[in-house]
Protein backbone atom coordinates (compact mmCIF):
# COMPACT_ATOMS: atom_id res chain seq x y z
CA UNK A 1 0.00 0.00 0.00
CA UNK A 2 1.40 3.40 -0.94
CA UNK A 3 1.46 6.34 1.45
CA UNK A 4 -1.06 8.14 -0.75
CA UNK A 5 -3.71 5.43 -0.26
CA UNK A 6 -6.10 6.15 2.62
CA UNK A 7 -5.07 4.00 5.57
CA UNK A 8 -7.41 2.24 7.95
CA UNK A 9 -7.08 2.78 11.68
CA UNK A 10 -5.63 -0.73 12.00
CA UNK A 11 -3.00 0.04 9.37
CA UNK A 12 -1.97 3.42 10.73
CA UNK A 13 -0.03 2.17 13.71
CA UNK A 14 2.14 -0.39 11.90
CA UNK A 15 2.98 2.26 9.30
CA UNK A 16 3.78 4.73 12.10
CA UNK A 17 6.13 2.19 13.66
CA UNK A 18 7.71 1.61 10.25
CA UNK A 19 8.24 5.36 9.85
CA UNK A 20 9.95 5.60 13.24
CA UNK A 21 12.08 2.57 12.44
CA UNK A 22 13.38 4.03 9.19
CA UNK A 23 14.19 7.38 10.82
CA UNK A 24 16.09 5.48 13.52
CA UNK A 25 18.09 3.72 10.80
CA UNK A 26 19.25 7.11 9.54
CA UNK A 27 19.69 8.88 12.89
CA UNK A 28 21.58 6.19 14.78
CA UNK A 29 21.48 5.79 18.55
CA UNK A 30 18.77 8.42 19.20
CA UNK A 31 15.49 6.49 19.70
CA UNK A 32 14.22 8.79 22.46
CA UNK A 33 14.85 11.96 20.45
CA UNK A 34 13.19 10.40 17.40
CA UNK A 35 10.14 9.49 19.48
CA UNK A 36 10.02 13.04 20.86
CA UNK A 37 10.14 14.45 17.31
CA UNK A 38 7.32 12.13 16.20
CA UNK A 39 5.35 13.09 19.31
CA UNK A 40 5.67 16.77 18.44
CA UNK A 41 4.59 16.15 14.85
CA UNK A 42 1.59 13.95 15.77
CA UNK A 43 0.52 16.42 18.48
CA UNK A 44 0.50 19.30 15.97
CA UNK A 45 3.35 21.25 17.56
CA UNK A 46 6.66 22.69 16.37
CA UNK A 47 10.15 21.48 17.27
CA UNK A 48 13.27 23.37 18.37
CA UNK A 49 16.56 21.48 18.00
CA UNK A 50 19.27 23.08 20.10
CA UNK A 51 22.71 21.56 19.63
CA UNK A 52 26.17 21.95 18.16
CA UNK A 53 26.64 21.54 14.39
CA UNK A 54 27.09 18.12 12.84
CA UNK A 55 25.03 15.91 15.15
CA UNK A 56 22.13 15.22 12.78
CA UNK A 57 19.61 18.04 13.18
CA UNK A 58 19.14 18.55 9.45
CA UNK A 59 19.14 14.80 8.88
CA UNK A 60 16.27 14.39 11.34
CA UNK A 61 14.21 17.09 9.62
CA UNK A 62 14.79 15.54 6.18
CA UNK A 63 13.92 12.06 7.46
CA UNK A 64 10.68 13.25 9.05
CA UNK A 65 9.59 14.96 5.84
CA UNK A 66 10.43 11.91 3.74
CA UNK A 67 8.65 9.48 6.09
CA UNK A 68 5.42 11.51 6.00
CA UNK A 69 5.61 12.53 2.32
CA UNK A 70 5.70 16.18 3.35
CA UNK A 71 6.95 18.93 1.05
CA UNK A 72 10.25 20.14 2.51
CA UNK A 73 11.79 23.61 2.49
CA UNK A 74 15.00 24.68 4.19
CA UNK A 75 15.70 28.32 5.00
CA UNK A 76 19.12 29.38 6.25
CA UNK A 77 18.48 32.20 8.73
CA UNK A 78 20.99 35.04 8.51
CA UNK A 79 21.14 38.60 9.76
CA UNK A 80 20.11 39.99 6.37
CA UNK A 81 17.12 37.66 5.91
CA UNK A 82 13.87 39.61 5.51
CA UNK A 83 10.34 38.57 6.55
CA UNK A 84 9.33 38.61 2.86
CA UNK A 85 12.08 36.04 2.16
CA UNK A 86 10.12 33.61 4.33
CA UNK A 87 6.49 34.60 3.89
CA UNK A 88 6.46 35.85 0.30
CA UNK A 89 5.72 39.11 -1.40
CA UNK A 90 3.01 40.80 -3.45
CA UNK A 91 4.26 41.80 -6.90
CA UNK A 92 2.51 44.30 -9.17
CA UNK A 93 1.68 42.84 -12.57
CA UNK A 94 1.48 45.51 -15.24
CA UNK A 95 -0.52 43.29 -17.58
CA UNK A 96 -3.42 42.89 -15.15
CA UNK A 97 -2.93 46.08 -13.16
CA UNK A 98 -3.12 44.05 -9.94
CA UNK A 99 -0.84 42.76 -7.24
CA UNK A 100 -0.28 39.01 -7.17
CA UNK A 101 1.03 37.21 -4.12
CA UNK A 102 4.12 35.06 -4.64
CA UNK A 103 4.30 32.63 -1.69
CA UNK A 104 7.57 32.11 0.14
CA UNK A 105 9.12 28.89 1.48
CA UNK A 106 6.84 28.95 4.52
CA UNK A 107 4.11 27.51 2.28
CA UNK A 108 5.25 23.93 2.73
CA UNK A 109 4.62 20.86 4.86
CA UNK A 110 7.85 20.87 6.86
CA UNK A 111 10.02 23.96 7.06
CA UNK A 112 13.54 23.75 8.46
CA UNK A 113 14.47 27.12 9.97
CA UNK A 114 18.23 26.61 10.21
CA UNK A 115 20.05 28.68 12.86
CA UNK A 116 16.91 30.63 13.62
CA UNK A 117 18.64 32.82 16.19
CA UNK A 118 20.91 34.37 13.53
CA UNK A 119 17.99 36.30 12.03
CA UNK A 120 16.82 39.62 13.42
CA UNK A 121 13.83 39.75 15.78
CA UNK A 122 11.70 41.25 12.98
CA UNK A 123 12.35 38.22 10.78
CA UNK A 124 11.95 35.78 13.67
CA UNK A 125 8.55 37.30 14.45
CA UNK A 126 7.43 36.62 10.88
CA UNK A 127 7.05 33.01 11.97
CA UNK A 128 4.80 33.80 14.94
CA UNK A 129 1.47 34.08 13.14
CA UNK A 130 2.27 31.10 10.95
CA UNK A 131 3.23 28.85 13.88
CA UNK A 132 0.33 29.93 16.07
CA UNK A 133 -2.52 30.19 13.58
CA UNK A 134 -1.44 28.40 10.41
CA UNK A 135 -1.71 31.56 8.31
CA UNK A 136 0.25 34.65 7.27
CA UNK A 137 -0.89 38.18 6.52
CA UNK A 138 0.70 40.22 3.72
CA UNK A 139 -0.53 43.68 2.74
CA UNK A 140 -3.71 43.14 4.72
CA UNK A 141 -4.49 39.87 2.96
CA UNK A 142 -4.57 36.62 4.94
CA UNK A 143 -3.16 33.51 3.30
CA UNK A 144 -3.83 30.11 4.84
CA UNK A 145 -0.95 27.66 5.05
CA UNK A 146 -1.28 24.07 3.93
CA UNK A 147 -1.90 21.50 6.64
CA UNK A 148 0.00 19.94 8.18
CA UNK A 149 2.49 22.74 8.73
CA UNK A 150 5.46 21.76 10.88
CA UNK A 151 8.43 23.97 11.77
CA UNK A 152 11.73 22.41 12.81
CA UNK A 153 14.10 25.16 13.94
CA UNK A 154 17.74 24.74 14.89
CA UNK A 155 20.13 26.83 16.88
CA UNK A 156 23.63 26.42 18.28
CA UNK A 157 23.57 27.16 22.05
CA UNK A 158 27.34 27.77 22.21
CA UNK A 159 28.24 29.98 19.24
CA UNK A 160 26.28 33.10 20.18
CA UNK A 161 28.32 35.72 18.31
CA UNK A 162 26.00 37.68 16.04
CA UNK A 163 22.84 35.99 17.24
CA UNK A 164 19.50 37.28 18.48
CA UNK A 165 18.07 35.14 21.30
CA UNK A 166 14.49 34.05 20.72
CA UNK A 167 12.05 36.02 22.90
CA UNK A 168 9.76 34.18 25.30
CA UNK A 169 6.76 34.62 23.00
CA UNK A 170 8.66 32.89 20.18
CA UNK A 171 9.99 30.09 22.37
CA UNK A 172 6.47 29.39 23.59
CA UNK A 173 5.45 28.50 20.02
CA UNK A 174 7.75 25.49 20.09
CA UNK A 175 6.04 22.55 21.75
CA UNK A 176 9.31 20.73 22.46
CA UNK A 177 12.97 21.66 22.61
CA UNK A 178 15.39 18.75 22.34
CA UNK A 179 19.10 18.13 21.97
CA UNK A 180 20.51 15.27 19.91
CA UNK A 181 23.93 15.32 21.58
CA UNK A 182 26.94 13.32 20.40
CA UNK A 183 26.42 9.66 19.44
CA UNK A 184 27.68 6.90 21.68
CA UNK A 185 30.71 4.86 20.58
CA UNK A 186 28.72 2.11 18.86
CA UNK A 187 26.53 4.55 16.91
CA UNK A 188 29.54 6.64 15.92
CA UNK A 189 31.39 3.56 14.66
CA UNK A 190 28.34 2.64 12.55
CA UNK A 191 28.30 6.19 11.17
CA UNK A 192 31.99 6.00 10.29
CA UNK A 193 31.80 2.59 8.64
CA UNK A 194 28.32 2.83 7.09
CA UNK A 195 26.74 4.61 4.15
CA UNK A 196 26.65 8.36 3.71
CA UNK A 197 23.59 9.86 5.41
CA UNK A 198 22.64 11.66 2.20
CA UNK A 199 22.48 8.34 0.36
CA UNK A 200 20.31 6.85 3.11
CA UNK A 201 17.97 9.85 3.04
CA UNK A 202 17.54 9.42 -0.71
CA UNK A 203 16.45 5.82 -0.09
CA UNK A 204 13.72 6.66 2.42
CA UNK A 205 10.18 5.88 1.32
CA UNK A 206 6.97 7.55 2.54
CA UNK A 207 5.28 5.42 5.17
CA UNK A 208 2.46 7.88 5.86
CA UNK A 209 1.05 11.03 4.30
CA UNK A 210 -0.74 14.24 5.31
CA UNK A 211 -4.20 12.66 5.68
CA UNK A 212 -2.67 9.85 7.74
CA UNK A 213 -0.96 12.40 9.96
CA UNK A 214 -4.27 14.22 10.43
CA UNK A 215 -5.89 10.91 11.39
CA UNK A 216 -3.14 10.22 13.92
CA UNK A 217 -3.63 13.69 15.37
CA UNK A 218 -7.35 13.01 15.83
CA UNK A 219 -6.57 9.69 17.48
CA UNK A 220 -4.13 11.37 19.84
CA UNK A 221 -6.74 13.94 20.85
CA UNK A 222 -9.03 11.06 21.81
CA UNK A 223 -6.52 9.45 24.21
CA UNK A 224 -7.97 9.34 27.73
CA UNK A 225 -6.54 11.56 30.47
CA UNK A 226 -8.02 10.73 33.87
CA UNK A 227 -8.98 13.24 36.54
CA UNK A 228 -6.03 12.09 38.66
CA UNK A 229 -3.69 12.63 35.71
CA UNK A 230 -4.98 16.17 35.25
CA UNK A 231 -4.47 16.78 38.98
CA UNK A 232 -0.81 15.82 38.57
CA UNK A 233 -0.41 18.04 35.52
CA UNK A 234 -1.98 20.99 37.33
CA UNK A 235 0.25 20.39 40.35
CA UNK A 236 3.32 20.74 38.10
CA UNK A 237 1.96 23.95 36.57
CA UNK A 238 1.20 25.40 40.01
CA UNK A 239 4.64 24.43 41.35
CA UNK A 240 6.32 26.28 38.47
CA UNK A 241 4.42 29.46 39.35
CA UNK A 242 5.38 29.53 43.01
CA UNK A 243 8.97 28.30 42.81
CA UNK A 244 11.37 30.80 44.33
CA UNK A 245 13.89 30.53 41.49
CA UNK A 246 11.35 30.89 38.66
CA UNK A 247 10.32 34.40 37.68
CA UNK A 248 7.73 33.31 35.10
CA UNK A 249 6.11 29.90 35.44
CA UNK A 250 4.19 27.79 32.97
CA UNK A 251 1.12 29.30 31.34
CA UNK A 252 -2.22 27.55 30.72
CA UNK A 253 -1.15 27.28 27.07
CA UNK A 254 1.90 25.34 28.19
CA UNK A 255 -0.37 23.04 30.18
CA UNK A 256 -2.54 22.40 27.11
CA UNK A 257 0.59 21.68 25.07
CA UNK A 258 1.85 19.26 27.74
CA UNK A 259 -1.42 17.36 27.74
CA UNK A 260 -1.50 17.22 23.93
CA UNK A 261 2.09 15.98 23.78
CA UNK A 262 1.41 13.38 26.49
CA UNK A 263 -1.55 12.05 24.53
CA UNK A 264 0.61 11.74 21.40
CA UNK A 265 3.38 10.03 23.42
CA UNK A 266 0.84 7.55 24.77
CA UNK A 267 -0.42 6.87 21.24
CA UNK A 268 3.13 6.21 20.05
CA UNK A 269 3.53 3.87 23.03
CA UNK A 270 0.48 1.88 21.95
CA UNK A 271 -1.80 2.95 24.80
CA UNK A 272 -5.25 4.50 24.90
CA UNK A 273 -4.64 6.46 28.11
CA UNK A 274 -2.05 8.84 29.51
CA UNK A 275 0.17 7.78 32.40
CA UNK A 276 2.12 10.02 34.81
CA UNK A 277 5.24 8.55 33.20
CA UNK A 278 4.22 10.17 29.92
CA UNK A 279 4.06 13.58 31.58
CA UNK A 280 7.43 12.95 33.20
CA UNK A 281 9.05 11.87 29.91
CA UNK A 282 7.94 15.09 28.23
CA UNK A 283 8.12 17.65 30.99
CA UNK A 284 11.74 18.78 30.59
CA UNK A 285 11.65 19.04 26.75
CA UNK A 286 8.35 20.92 26.98
CA UNK A 287 8.86 23.10 30.04
CA UNK A 288 12.55 23.99 30.25
CA UNK A 289 12.58 26.56 27.44
CA UNK A 290 9.37 28.16 28.77
CA UNK A 291 10.58 28.71 32.34
CA UNK A 292 12.12 32.11 33.07
CA UNK A 293 14.64 31.76 35.95
CA UNK A 294 14.89 34.51 38.53
CA UNK A 295 18.47 33.51 39.33
CA UNK A 296 21.28 31.66 37.59
CA UNK A 297 19.73 28.20 37.35
CA UNK A 298 19.01 26.78 33.92
CA UNK A 299 15.53 25.95 32.71
CA UNK A 300 16.48 22.28 32.41
CA UNK A 301 17.64 22.09 36.02
CA UNK A 302 14.50 23.87 37.23
CA UNK A 303 12.22 21.56 35.23
CA UNK A 304 13.93 18.49 36.69
CA UNK A 305 13.60 19.97 40.18
CA UNK A 306 9.88 20.54 39.65
CA UNK A 307 9.47 16.90 38.63
CA UNK A 308 11.40 15.69 41.66
CA UNK A 309 9.44 17.89 44.09
CA UNK A 310 5.93 17.20 42.75
CA UNK A 311 4.41 13.99 44.00
CA UNK A 312 2.11 11.72 41.99
CA UNK A 313 -1.04 11.13 44.02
Amino acid sequence: MSATTPLSEETLHPRLEAAMAQVNRVLLGKPRQVKLAFTCLVAGGHLLLEDVPGVGKTTLAHALAASFALEFQRVQFTSDLLPSDIIGVSVFERETGQFRFHPGPIFTGLMLADEINRATPKTQSALLEAMAEGQVTVDGQTHTLAQPFFVVATQNPLDLHGTFPLPDSQLDRFMLRISLDYPDAAAERALLSGSDRRDLLAQLTPQLDAPSLAALHRQAQGITASSALLDYLQALLAASRRHADIRVGLSPRAGIALLGAARAWALLSGRGHVLPEDIQALFVPLAAHRLVPSRGASGDALARALLADTAVD
